[in-house]
């Protein structure tokens, strides 16, 4: 098992560093954060035309690069550490997974070359006003009608839920669990923008009053590809969590090597030394969780549900402790708005939170062990 990088892999993290850098520096990033979109469409035009990102993982076939897991770990490291503000993780890690493991050829034909070339912001409506993130407990209901079905209920906490042009909602229809494409301007179709701690990635809620939908794959038949889907993401995730951790231990340990007080650099203290040293070791035992999980991923063995709750469940609690030891670190002035620190602190937070909490996730770990 090698979980290195090849030189293309490695390239690919070069270029979409130097992307980054230009694009989302932390300027922008509060601008967009500020803004009711939370991304640019022209960078969203111009990472999709020029360096083709939100086909990376898709199929040939289907207008995308025909890359894996693997690739896209490198892509969402990147991100997680420049906090880069778009609808990627919805559209990439979310529908275009929930396509190609739920959806039928046509359905793939139909939805997955729009992801690809940008022209479709797509999302997946995980949860209801529980927040529970099994999926055969939706409350969200569908039946027949005519050639299609109509959906009502309700989906809250979806990301980028006002954004999406196609929103990929599972429902209980008569036959069980099923996955239905709506359009993003359908009728009874209700969105409400959510205030959120991390304003970096925006958050609604759905109100669906008979609205039409196709149905996506085999009626009865969305658990299992579902809940593949959300063990990729949960590996998506992982990766982006491992680059911000990173990103807040550099700025650690940079600032505590600038920061002079009582005549000598604060990394000097004992007690700085400690928090660093303890920071990277969460840095460096969560890459080893995360590349696990992008290589279960890639290879989507057995171990996967194992690789994917145990990559979520200790990146999280790796990213928030980095990120509140960065804080701590800094001192008075990580506690201020003008500071990036608190940027970071929320983003681990809520990330913590997305897709199943620690305790959510050791205890499907408990399970899939049978202990």
């Amino acid at each position: 098992m090698n979980f290195g990088f090849s030189e293309e892999q490695e390239e690919l993290r070069k270029m979409v560093r130097r992307f980054l850098e230009e694009k989302s520096p932390e300027t922008e990033v509060r601008r967009l954060m500020a803004t009711p979109e939370g991304y640019d469409p022209d960078v969203w035009a111009l990472m999709a035309n020029e360096l083709a990102l939100q086909g990376l993982g898709i199929p040939e076939q289907y207008g995308g690069q025909g890359f894996g897991p693997v690739e896209l770990y490198v892509v969402f490291e990147e991100m997680g550490a420049a906090l880069f503000c778009s609808p990627y993780f919805s559209s990439v890690a979310l529908a275009a997974n929930a396509l190609l493991f739920v959806g039928s050829e046509q359905d793939k034909a139909t939805y997955l070359p729009g992801i690809a070339s940008g022209d479709t912001i797509a999302t997946v409506a995980l949860t209801d006003d529980t927040g529970d993130w099994d999926l055969s407990r939706t409350s969200a209901t569908a039946r027949a009608e005519g050639d299609g079905f109509v959906l009502n209920g309700v989906a809250n906490y979806v990301t980028d839920g006002n954004l999406a042009s196609l929103l990929l909602i599972p429902a209980m229809s008569e036959k069980g669990l099923s996955l239905f494409a709506v359009r993003g301007d359908a009728s009874g179709l209700t969105r409400s923008a959510l205030a959120t701690m991390d304003q970096t990635r925006k958050q609604s809620r759905l109100e669906l009053k008979d609205v039409s939908s196709a149905l996506v794959g085999v009626e009865g038949g969305a658990l299992t590809g579902l809940t593949t889907m959300l063990q990729v993401a949960e590996s998506a995730l992982a990766a982006e969590q491992v680059g911000g951790a990173q990103r807040v231990l550099t700025n650690a340990v940079e600032y505590a090597k600038n920061r002079v007080q009582f005549g000598r650099p604060i990394g000097s203290f004992q007690a700085i030394k400690h928090k660093c040293a303890d920071m990277l070791l969460d840095v460096e035992s969560a890459k080893s969780a995360a590349y696990y999980a992008a290589w279960a991923s890639q290879e989507l063995n057995d171990e996967l549900p194992i690789a994917a709750s145990l990559a979520k469940s200790f990146c999280s609690e790796a990213y928030f402790h980095c990120a509140a030891e960065n804080i701590q670190i800094h001192g008075g002035i990580g506690f201020t708005w003008e500071h990036h620190a608190h940027l970071y602190f929320k983003r681990a937070k809520s990330s913590e939170l997305f897709l199943g909490d620690p305790a959510y996730h050791r205890e499907l770990l408990a399970l899939e062990l049978n202990i």
